[in-house]
């Protein structure tokens, strides 16, 4: 008889290393490691409150010290910018420069992955959709980790009518493209984590 924990657990696993195998490829074709790619990524999809050094450790589940060592590569190759915080100094803001943007696409394995992906009946991948996300909430809620989810899956997110969307956390309105960013304060919505 299968034991599902043990099976999942291994599927998610292959399918995380495979991951991990396409992205070392692509970075090693730009010249990066796979860790400088998940920072690219991380900051292509940050919103404007999870656009940090920390956040992105956090993120990452690093020492600050090694993200800054990769932080420093990023900045000297041209392919992300720093910047003060307009509200508090102390606290820096990352983005991708356009370089940073161009090379990131050359490096995208999501084609690969739709392509695969198109395989599936369409309710097989809206189940294992559901599936996945609620494991991830459990297992995150479980460990205490925090979720990283995009802005509109997040408990705080306000939808006030068509095209306006607020922040239940900060109160600050929120721009249709930032509901689709990812931010270290999310909080799944329907109480898991």
């Amino acid at each position: 008889m299968s034991r599902p924990a043990p099976e999942l657990l291994h599927l998610v696993e292959c399918l995380g290393r495979l991951l991990a195998g396409s992205l070392r490829e692509r970075g090693g074709e730009v010249g990066l490691q796979l860790v400088h790619l998940q920072a690219l990524a991380y900051l292509r999809n940050a919103n404007r409150y999870s656009n940090t050094p920390r956040a992105l450790a956090e993120f990452l589940g690093l020492t600050k010290g090694t993200v800054s060592q990769s932080l420093l590569l990023l900045h000297r190759r041209g392919l992300v910018e720093r910047e003060a915080d307009a509200a508090d100094g102390r606290v820096v803001r990352l983005r991708l420069s356009a370089r940073g943007l161009r090379l990131l696409d050359r490096a995208e394995i999501l084609p690969d992955w739709e392509q695969a992906l198109a395989a599936v009946p369409a309710g097989e991948r809206a189940a294992a959709r559901k599936a996945l996300r609620g494991l991830l909430a459990g297992l995150q809620w479980r460990r205490g980790n925090l979720s990283f989810g995009e802005c509109r899956t997040c408990a705080h997110f306000r939808r006030e009518g068509a095209g306006a969307d607020r922040c239940g956390l900060t109160g600050e309105p929120l721009q249709r493209f930032e509901t689709l960013q990812i931010c270290r304060e999310h909080r799944w919505a329907g109480g898991t984590g």
